[in-house]
């Protein structure tokens, strides 16, 4: 299993939208180039996380601009508005093992619990984080106090 890495590109746009927003206009083809892709790949995850609320943008000069403070907005939003599937579930079920094998007819029951749990760890660990954290982490590796933005 792997997550996409639109998870990480949204943490990345965000953060650059609100590290930036007090110096330059933020747009697409800024963040692309801060993401290192293309405008459209931009673009499409923009689309999601203004879909969730997170962000905000207009065709006048301020570009694009987050939604809320970051310290309201978590891993855990992201991941939902980006690379969460429509299944409640991180964990898809193979749909025929044979109901009259003692394995086949109980393997969904014996392992729905553990991966219900880890999949709640999951999600525990990505809502414990906010955006807040992670701009301070940047900020603190670039000897940024937030003075100066370019």
């Amino acid at each position: 299993m792997q997550i996409t890495s639109r998870l990480t590109m949204a943490a990345h746009m965000v953060c650059a939208i609100d590290y930036f927003s007090d110096s330059r206009p933020v747009t697409s083809t800024f963040l692309a180039g801060s993401l290192g892709t293309s405008p459209v790949m931009v673009r499409t995850i923009m689309s999601m996380l203004k879909k969730a609320g997170i962000i905000v943008s207009s065709k006048g000069k301020s570009g694009i601009e987050v939604a809320r403070p970051l310290s309201d907005i978590t891993f855990l939003d992201l991941w939902k508005a980006v690379d969460r599937s429509e299944a409640d579930s991180l964990f898809h079920f193979h749909e025929n093992p044979h109901p009259q094998c003692p394995v086949g007819g109980n393997i969904h029951a014996a392992i729905e619990g553990p991966l219900a749990r880890a999949q709640q760890a999951l999600e525990d660990q990505l809502q414990a984080v906010t955006l807040a954290d992670i701009e301070a982490e940047i900020r603190r590796r670039a000897g940024d106090s937030g003075a100066e933005r370019s």
